[in-house]
């Protein structure tokens, strides 16, 4: 009940606003989160410090400052996405070379594409699905509360997305094996539960990083994309496709993952405000037995 009220009486009704109106209340949310409330300020800035150790405390609270900032700016595009038409997110969220993928969906390839939790990766999977010729498939973690999980999977599902719950990933591999798809992965989840994992420095710490990216594109042997997402200004985002690797298949175990951490990590430390730095990524630690991955 609760749910439904919060939905229809204050998310819906916000979402017809422009983003212009809603920025104010950004802004507003910032003095809130970071200023008053110091929403989970302890996890970002210790995820900073040890992500940054050549970096002053003053440089550590500037990137920290402007990371709220840009989280707050995310937390109300979400919930404009709920009423935006096709038109405005065609505008905000633009694929640069989309001719990259168009010709391996001529030759009736699919596609595994990977990218982090880094400016607005919504609006990118949202409207993906109205800019390219593939079927997007979106890979997701079902929510807890069953209202809102169907309300953000309707929302995010009607520009032509699919969004497949990662307890199918395979059978759903498995289903469009002869069709070109492209699947979409977030690598900087952490696998708290997975046993199979691979184990790399990622911005100076031991990090446990999902093998599904590499499992999935060796077994189908599916081309590999690293999307670059870069924030153009307030609200205006632009996708670039990068291709990691045509036929996964021939590559040593631990390449491709280790390409896409590498990539990802770069574009951190480039412009680090724009990373989920909320998100308790370094929760696993080594155990007895596990070791770092070494390239040589």
């Amino acid at each position: 009940m609760l749910s439904r009220l919060l939905y229809y009486l204050v998310l819906k009704p916000l979402s017809y606003l422009p983003l212009n109106i809603l920025y104010l209340l950004s802004d507003f949310l910032y003095l809130l989160l970071y200023k008053i409330f110091r929403y989970r300020q302890k996890v970002v800035r210790t995820n900073l410090v040890n992500s940054f150790p050549g970096k002053s405390l003053k440089e550590i609270k500037k990137i920290e400052q402007k990371f709220y900032s840009h989280f707050c700016d995310l937390i109300i595009e979400s919930i404009r996405l709920f009423s935006i038409s096709e038109k405005e997110l065609r505008r905000r969220s633009r694929i640069v070379n989309p001719e990259m993928i168009l010709d391996l969906y001529e030759q009736g390839r699919g596609v595994i594409m990977v990218a982090g939790h880094y400016n607005n990766w919504e609006m990118a999977a949202t409207i993906m699905g109205a800019q390219v010729k593939h079927q997007v498939i979106g890979i997701y973690t079902p929510m807890s509360n069953k209202f809102f999980d169907k309300k953000f999977k309707n929302s995010r599902e009607k520009f032509g997305i699919e969004m497949v719950s990662k307890k199918i990933v395979k059978e759903e591999f498995e289903k469009n094996k002869e069709s070109p798809t492209i699947t979409l992965f977030a690598t900087d989840q952490s696998p708290t539960y997975s046993k199979n994992v691979h184990w790399t420095k990622f911005l100076h710490q031991p990090t446990a990083v999902f093998l599904g990216t590499e499992r999935f594109a060796k077994e189908y042997d599916l081309p590999v994309v690293f999307g670059y997402i870069k924030k153009i200004r307030r609200g205006y985002y632009e996708l670039k496709f990068v291709m990691m690797d045509t036929h996964p298949s021939e590559t040593p175990d631990g390449e491709i993952t280790e390409k896409h951490t590498r990539w990802l990590e770069k574009q951190i430390e480039e412009v680090p405000q724009f990373w989920l730095w909320t998100h308790k990524r370094w929760k696993r630690k080594m155990k007895e037995g596990e070791s770092l991955y070494d390239s040589k």
